[in-house]
């Protein structure tokens, strides 16, 4: 692609690009709030101007391919990037519209946007489908950027309507880290969409000096951890990051990570049936937690086809619930979303497009 993205510019670095300063907050506008599809839509620019803007950026680094529409409400976007590579993105409906007697609305829909942030992913967990393609490249903040935009736009979202953001598709966040910074910084910008960073959450497999380095920066997000074993035998196993990157490092970065006083660091935990689903596997995850003001998302393992794990019961889930919070562990099953569309953790990935779609 020979035009640049132009929302991987921040709102500073757009002003410092087109003069006068004013100009730049009108497109930013254009952007965020009316969700423009081309630079000729802003009239409100001098022709010169738009046509300057159209000849050195592209407002569309992403296309829309498919939409699958789950049960739940969830909507899962396929998207083509200019290369050809395709990421998925999810938009979950986490509160339907609720309404007072007389037909006034009294509280609207609550949407979590779940983004992506490489074309594949490194890590190579084995209960995870979206490794299974391998890694292919970063996204730039604007392409990850984009991934919201067009969701808001194509659901009638308006600019000034809050959603929460999760980096929990394709690809580790940290290992794309600077492009992932900036997007959340983006997205935070209050002429842009103002969504804050305390509701931003970025998943890791646990890259602790990528961790370290995210604590740096006090961009004031929320942390997750993806853990799903509490020993290194067994996460070396599901996670051959572990090798690099163990247990014990993520506690310590965990430790040292600046948490928001009314925030806890979350740990999601994957369980899989006869593999880490037993009341010892609570036990030492109650032990290793200790001293952190942690909470723990469990998560039903989503089959898919081809692989070797199962989904537990849903009477282990709750048995191994129920032991972590009797003992005072904030402790939450994630209810999976999207499963019919293989929208839910873990099943994003990459598609080709002849043939697949």
């Amino acid at each position: 692609m020979n035009k640049k993205i132009i929302q991987d510019l921040t709102k500073e670095e757009l002003a410092e690009k087109i003069k006068p300063a004013f100009r730049s907050k009108q497109i930013y506008d254009w952007i965020y709030h009316k969700y423009a599809t081309s630079f000729e839509e802003m009239k409100n620019l001098p022709k010169a101007m738009r046509e300057e803007l159209d000849a050195e950026y592209t407002l569309a680094p992403l296309k829309t391919v498919t939409v699958q529409d789950s049960m739940d409400g969830s909507r899962k976007y396929l998207f083509e990037l200019h290369d050809g590579h395709t990421v998925e993105a999810v938009l979950l409906l986490m509160r339907d519209k609720e309404y007072h007697e007389d037909g006034s609305v009294k509280h609207q829909e609550r949407y979590t946007v779940c983004i992506s942030s490489q074309v594949g992913c490194k890590v190579g967990c084995a209960f995870c489908l979206t490794a299974k393609g391998g890694f292919m490249r970063n996204l730039t903040a604007g392409e990850i950027v984009e991934q919201l935009r067009m969701i808001k736009k194509d659901n009638d979202i308006a600019a000034n309507r809050r959603v929460n953001i999760v980096f929990m598709g394709m690809g580790e966040p940290l290992d794309n880290l600077e492009a992932v910074a900036k997007s959340v910084k983006i997205f935070a910008e209050e002429e842009g969409m103002a969504i804050a960073p305390h509701r931003q959450t970025i998943s890791t497999s646990g890259l602790s000096s990528k961790i370290e380095k995210l604590g740096k920066m006090e961009l004031g997000i929320n942390l997750a951890i993806s853990l799903h074993a509490v020993d290194d035998e067994l996460r070396q196993q599901l996670m051959p990051i572990n090798k690099a990157y163990n247990i014990e490092s993520i506690i310590t970065a965990v430790k040292n990570f600046p948490v928001n006083d009314r925030k806890r660091v979350m740990f999601e935990y994957l369980v899989i049936k006869d593999v880490n689903d037993d009341i010892s596997a609570a036990k030492k995850l109650l032990s290793l937690l200790d001293g952190i003001k942690a909470k723990v998302n469990l998560i039903y393992f989503n089959p898919y086809g081809g692989t070797e794990f199962k989904r537990p019961s849903e009477a282990d889930m709750k048995k191994f619930q129920e032991y972590l919070t009797k003992r005072g562990l904030h402790c939450t099953i994630r209810e999976s979303k999207g499963l019919d569309i293989s929208a839910a953790c873990g099943q994003l990935r990459e598609q080709e497009l002849e043939g697949e779609i």
